[in-house]
């Protein structure tokens, strides 16, 4: 029997069959774990060190809006101005109409962990804690991203990136001073609060690119931000309704750059990056933050650091920058190996199916008990026989 060429279809796949379940996501659908990633241009890098630079002084402006406002209602107001301004910019561009039912409801489901335990947590913390560390332990997102993604995007991670890991952690423990009783050294809660705020930006940052391809970034950020307000609005609404905040000209200051400049028009610039890098390499290229927000807060707060803290926060920033050139160097492969999400899988294990039509299927009969295949090209054999078959002699006896 003669096997027919496997039908290809527009994407370059092979099509498979009804019960191949070999290739089921852990979330569905898939939109975004296996993304191509595209070159930056100079035009995206330098949006990209504008997100980085703003991003650092956040940790300063927080630091300026806590004199005015309690922790949970200035994450509130920085997340619905971020809100508003995303929607603004999202009707600008044209962008509403991307996202479907389900979209639109895991979106505003994600700003929980993405907007509302991010801020929450994080401004909660930095009333104890100065900018600069603040910004170190909460930039360990990369190192949480790079965890997560093998089990939710299917990224794996390498030895060098195991190191990297294991070093940023150490860094991570070197600053917080842990088991210190120097004067320098941190409580236990502020450092799980900066540490458990990383880890829900990490959460939603991976189940996003997981979820949602680069079409629909700049809408489900609109969507999850929503979402995240209408969390802090309940959690004020619960445990801190007062004091109100006073809107004094450092708050007002605050919160445009908190609101505008450093969530709508940041996380649009960050989410359609996402749309094309892998997370693992896009946070990790987001070394700069705590490096900008240390120098912002050594000039305009006084902070200073011990020796054993500069050691850590150096571990840190080069295991962030470890696991993005290790992410880079996997991605290219060596010269003439084509990319990992380029390679063909493996073939399943088991004798080959055989890749033959139905009897039932319309076709034209060419020869006696053979039939061809429509758009196949391939003679396969058939017993069924012809309308008009020619009579035969009897055999002799």
């Amino acid at each position: 029997m003669r096997l027919s060429p496997v039908r290809r279809v527009p994407g370059g796949r092979a099509p498979r069959s009804p019960g191949d379940v070999s290739a089921t996501p852990i979330l569905s659908p898939v939109s975004g774990a296996d993304v191509a990633e595209d070159g930056w241009s100079w035009g995206s890098r330098l949006l990209f060190l504008f997100v980085c630079v703003v991003w650092g002084f956040n940790f300063l402006f927080v630091r300026v809006g806590l004199s005015d406002a309690t922790a949970l209602w200035l994450a509130l107001l920085r997340a619905a101005i971020g809100a508003g301004a995303a929607a603004v910019l999202l009707t600008a561009v044209r962008g509403w109409g991307r996202l479907d039912r389900a979209g639109r409801r895991d979106a505003i489901l994600l700003g929980i962990p993405n907007t509302a335990a991010f801020y929450a947590l994080l401004f909660v913390a930095i009333q104890t804690v100065l900018p600069g560390v603040a910004a170190v332990l909460t930039y360990t997102f990369p190192l949480w991203v790079a965890l997560l993604s093998p089990a939710v995007l299917g990224h794996r991670l390498g030895v060098r990136q195991w190191l990297a890991l294991g070093a940023g952690f150490f860094g991570v423990a070197l600053v917080a001073q842990v088991g210190s009783v120097a004067a320098n050294g941190l409580s236990a809660t502020p450092v799980l609060e900066l540490l458990g705020s990383a880890v829900a930006w990490a959460v939603g940052t991976v189940v996003f690119q997981r979820r949602f391809d680069r079409s629909q970034m700049l809408e489900a950020n609109a969507f999850q931000l929503i979402g995240g307000s209408v969390a802090l609005l309940a959690l004020v609404a619960l445990l801190a309704p007062t004091p109100l905040p006073t809107f004094a000209p450092s708050l007002d200051i605050s919160l445009v750059w908190l609101g505008i400049l450093g969530t709508a028009l940041a996380y649009s610039i960050w989410f359609d990056l996402l749309g094309r890098t892998r997370a693992a390499t896009l946070s990790a290229y987001a070394f700069l933050v705590p490096v900008v927000a240390l120098a912002g807060s050594v000039v305009f707060f006084g902070e200073h650091l011990v020796a054993l803290q500069v050691v850590g926060v150096g571990l840190v920033l080069v295991s962030i920058y470890g696991l993005g050139r290790s992410a880079a160097r996997e991605r290219s492969g060596p010269p003439g190996r084509p990319r990992r999400e380029e390679r063909p899988p493996p073939a399943p294990p088991g004798p080959a199916k055989v890749d033959t039509p139905p009897f039932g299927t319309s076709s034209s009969i060419s020869s006696w008990g053979a039939r061809s295949y429509r758009g196949s090209g391939w003679p396969l054999p058939c017993p069924r026989t012809p309308r008009n078959p020619r009579r035969l002699p009897p055999p002799r006896s």
